[in-house]
């Protein structure tokens, strides 16, 4: 009897366990990461339609207070530079930097690359 209650509390005590809430995750990730692959891998060659699918995930990170990962704003300054919109590119490294500084050196050599940018 004394076993049969000492189990019960056990189990008992498993089951909160197991109820409690799992944390936030730290990043909006989405479909980021597929997507990221599907383009560097060539199943998605068109960057109109890419850039439209992460702006959307932007948005939905915005309305939700959530963070983009790190890595985003950059892979959309690629999409803009690879669509002629060289200005919307240095926005979107600016604010990689701004949000992660620790990219600042690689989006300082990728401004530079560009031709014409002086790194803040």
């Amino acid at each position: 009897m004394r076993v049969a209650r000492l189990l019960a509390a056990a189990a008992g005590g498993l089951v909160l366990i197991g109820c409690a809430a799992a944390p936030k995750p730290l990043y909006h990730w989405e479909g980021y990461q597929r997507q990221v692959y599907q383009f560097l891998n060539g199943e998605m060659s068109n960057p109109n339609e890419q850039l439209m699918l992460l702006e959307a995930q932007a948005e939905k990170a915005r309305a939700t207070g959530a963070a983009l990962p790190p890595g985003f704003r950059a892979h959309l300054a690629m999409l803009h530079i690879r669509l002629g919109r060289h200005d919307e590119a240095r926005q979107m490294i600016e604010a990689e930097k701004a949000a992660f500084p620790e990219s600042t050196s690689f989006m300082d050599f990728v401004l530079k690359s560009m031709g014409g940018a002086k790194p803040s």
